[in-house]
């Protein structure tokens, strides 16, 4: 049962005989997606093109290949993307400094803390006096959720007690592994890797917000695109969240098209083994989002005021605040 990845990933109303028609009068220029090398927006697009969902709904889309995570909001802001693949708390902040832009979810799947599975750490208040790779910066949303929760539910302040180290989330996996750090919270793609290599979560981001009491848990990681955009390209946007759509329900399926999809993109993945594969299928098919609900909104709320409280000059002084009208809303 697909439960909430049936529903239509917020787009508008969109009819496969219009789609032609609506396409025809926008700019023949293609539509460019953002995409980090063997990130998972990657196997996505590969299913689109090689579904040829693209070509059914008359959209034609082009990869814009980023070095990393970072590179996505430099291309989008500077026109090199049409759209990206980030968080909304990000998109949040620029809309606090005057960057109009919009959101739709991708991704419910998180990372969380993890640990050799021969480490004395059992909770986080075992990290005190140890070393914990961060991915990221000191405004990752998992980063300043975590501290909330560790000073809420623990009275343990995980950022004074833990030595922290900022970084790139692949060089924390090899620090982790090599013992240069004690623990990692680092991306789902990451520790679902190390999970395969014997390495155990302490707790997961998914945890830490049940601990918190924010219900529903909302997707953080979402498709982020200029409002000016979606004025001038509104049909190829609502062509391509509907090729999302319709990629991820053969990705999500259970049958041989599914099986030979993920055999087509698992290239891309870089998995070192068998069960490497298919932990990665698992954990990118339990996170596959649809629409933003009302409770999204309730609970998207009551985080940002979390992280503002637990946030640093950076993340507050940027005039960050909830704005739902970030949040694109299917027929909105």
């Amino acid at each position: 049962m697909m439960d909430r990845r049936t529903l239509v990933l917020g787009s508008v109303a969109f009819t496969a005989a219009g789609s032609a028609q609506l396409l025809a009068q926008t700019s023949a220029a293609p539509f460019k997606v953002g995409t980090v090398k063997f990130g998972s927006l990657n196997w996505l697009m590969e299913t689109i093109k090689a579904e040829g969902i693209d070509a059914k709904l008359g959209l034609d889309l082009a990869a814009v290949e980023l070095s990393n995570n970072q590179a996505g909001p430099i291309s989008l802001l500077s026109g090199g993307s049409d759209v990206i693949v980030s968080d909304w708390t990000w998109a949040l902040r620029q809309r606090g400094m005057g960057e109009a832009l919009k959101f739709a979810p991708y991704s419910s799947t998180l990372g969380g803390v993890v640990v050799p599975a021969d480490s004395p750490i059992k909770s986080l208040t075992d990290l005190a006096g140890k070393r914990i790779g961060v991915a990221g910066s000191g405004i990752d949303k998992s980063w300043l959720l975590l501290q909330a929760y560790s000073r809420k539910k623990l009275n343990f302040d995980i950022a004074t007690r833990a030595t922290v180290q900022f970084g790139a989330a692949p060089l924390l996996s090899e620090q982790v592994r090599d013992g240069s750090l004690d623990a990692t919270l680092n991306f789902w793609t990451q520790n679902v890797r190390l999970s395969t290599l014997g390495f155990r979560q302490v707790i997961g981001m998914k945890d830490v917000m049940t601990e918190l009491e924010i219900n529903p848990i909302p997707a953080f990681v979402g498709f982020v695109w200029k409002e000016q955009t979606q004025s001038a390209k509104e049909p190829q946007l609502t062509a391509f969240l509907k090729a999302v759509m319709q990629a991820n329900a053969i990705l999500a399926g259970s049958d041989a098209k599914s099986d030979a999809a993920w055999a087509r993109i698992k290239p891309l993945m870089k998995a070192t083994s068998d069960d490497e594969a298919k932990a990665l299928r698992a954990a990118y098919t339990s996170g596959i989002s649809s629409a933003w609900t009302s409770g999204d909104m309730t609970s998207a709320d009551k985080i940002m005021k979390l992280l503002i409280e637990a946030g640093d000059t950076e993340f507050v002084g940027a005039g960050t605040k909830f704005d739902p009208k970030l949040f694109h809303v299917a027929n909105a």
